[in-house]
């Protein structure tokens, strides 16, 4: 079906004149398709991936190989979604560092916008998974993905400790499908 505004609502929840190539931390979900249960399957509280799942991790991992001013941080990659930590950094180096006041000019062109960096992710594990699963054509990953800006080191921490714990919170999740309404 073709997008029709006065049907389809698409709200950005990106913030309004921020520069996403800032550096600083970043907290991003990304779903599957239709939330397809792809990654492998949470036992015991525990993550464990299938093929697919690790050539995702692998591919998140990677990520400052591509993008020498990144760093990736904590990581998840659940049955039919994930969840990362992206550090952006300067042109000189500096990691972690606050976010600037909204509408500050951002680093210098070098350096990659969170957008650019989700776009070759998204892109490179939807290669790699769909080739592994034979899906050619089918599309891996759900449109856009969700992303926060971390603004401090406690809030920092406590978004570490939620994808670390994730896995033990399967059972309750609303992402996975056995929770889904009927």
């Amino acid at each position: 079906m073709p997008y029709n505004p006065d049907i389809h609502q698409r709200h950005s929840s990106r913030l309004r004149d921020y520069d996403y190539s800032s550096a600083g931390a970043y907290f991003v979900t990304i779903c599957t398709q239709g939330r397809e249960c792809l990654f492998g399957e949470v036992i015991d509280g525990a993550m464990v991936l299938n093929d697919a799942g690790r050539m995702v991790e692998g591919i998140w991992r990677a990520l400052p190989e591509r993008f020498p001013n990144v760093a990736t941080d904590e990581f998840v990659a659940m049955p039919n979604h994930v969840h990362g930590i992206v550090l952006i950094t300067d042109a000189v180096g500096a990691l972690l560092a606050a976010p600037g006041p909204f509408g500050e000019q951002g680093a210098a062109s070098s350096v990659p916008t969170l957008g650019s960096i989700m776009r070759a992710f998204k892109s490179l594990s939807a290669i790699a998974v769909n080739r592994l699963l034979d899906r050619q054509g089918c599309p891996l990953w759900q449109r856009n993905y969700y992303e926060r800006v971390i603004r401090n080191e406690g809030e920092l921490g406590a978004i570490r400790d939620y994808i670390r714990n994730n896995p033990q919170k399967w059972e309750q999740d609303d992402e996975n499908p056995a929770n889904a309404s009927a």
